[in-house]
């Protein structure tokens, strides 16, 4: 391997949102870690205890970190009129925002039925287009977890593929 090439692997080992062998960055441009993915995982789950789900019994935990490296929870909160529910990933994300937070690094979110965590819960439509109000959706990580250890990290771009944002109005 050229010395050219060492290079060009070392910047996309750098510019990876997979956790790498070398350290502990996930992105050369964030703050996320594997120990503070590992503790938003923890404060999602903490957060789905809170979880008010008299119809569906699914719990959902969320934990938003800010730049500033502030950590939101929130968790799902059913109503019987089901327009007037709120989603985990939302009431964090609205939490944080009457707080004053404007920026945003990353999410963990946590779900399942009677609060049985046996796969993973993605965000739905209305949450993923909340946070791209917010978020640079390239950098901003979505991180969906089954436990500490069984974690799996997406960029809310790959999830939110053509996102609509302020910057197209």
């Amino acid at each position: 391997m050229s010395e050219q090439d060492n290079l060009q692997q070392d910047d996309i080992q750098m510019n990876s949102l997979v956790p790498q062998e070398k350290g502990e960055l996930l992105a050369q441009t964030e703050i996320v870690t594997r120990s503070v993915v590992k503790n938003l995982i923890r404060e999602a789950m903490d957060g789905m205890k809170y979880a008010y789900t008299p119809y569906s019994n699914f719990h959902v935990g969320a934990a938003l970190l800010t730049t500033a490296q502030k950590v939101y929870t929130g968790c799902n909160i059913e109503n019987a009129a089901f327009g007037s529910t709120n989603c985990a990933e939302r009431t964090a994300l609205f939490k944080a925002i009457s707080e004053g937070e404007r920026e945003y690094a990353a999410i963990a979110i946590v779900g399942g039925k009677k609060g049985v965590i046996t796969d993973f819960c993605p965000p739905c439509g209305i949450c993923r287009q909340a946070l791209r109000e917010f978020v640079d959706p390239k950098s901003f990580l979505v991180i969906l977890a089954r436990s500490e250890e069984d974690y799996i990290i997406y960029s809310l771009e790959a999830l939110l593929p053509l996102g609509f944002g302020p910057e197209h109005l």
